[in-house]
């Protein structure tokens, strides 16, 4: 079982940065994948960048360039550097870590990203 703890979220100007990070306890020999996804109110969730337990990446095109997503394996974190925010880049964001069996999906608590123009 894996528990996994966010935190980072907050009020930014457009323009600004934040870093978010997902901690996680618990069994993590398993884990394959840790991605971040977001939220924005009346909209689906969508999946915002992707890092393996390899360290290959992968981002949605409105984040290219602008956010890094990267890891600690011995920290048993996962990082969200967003970079240029834009208020379009408002949502609650959730960590969501994945492994070998359908059975390792596990998400965080999610935090609150609000960018102001």
């Amino acid at each position: 079982q894996v528990q996994l703890v966010e935190s980072g979220g907050g009020l930014v100007q457009a323009g600004g940065s934040l870093r978010l990070s997902c901690a996680a306890s618990g069994i993590f020999f398993s884990i394959t994948a840790m991605e971040y996804y977001r939220q924005a109110p009346g909209k689906q969730r969508e999946l915002v960048a992707t890092i393996t337990r390899g360290g290959s990446t992968n981002y949605a095109n409105s984040v290219k360039g602008r956010f890094t997503i990267f890891r600690d394996i011995n920290k048993r974190t996962v990082y969200l550097q967003m970079n240029s925010l834009k208020p379009e880049d408002t949502a609650v964001y959730y960590c969501r870590f994945t492994g070998w069996t359908s059975q390792d999906d596990y998400w965080g608590q999610g935090t609150q990203v609000t960018v102001s123009s």
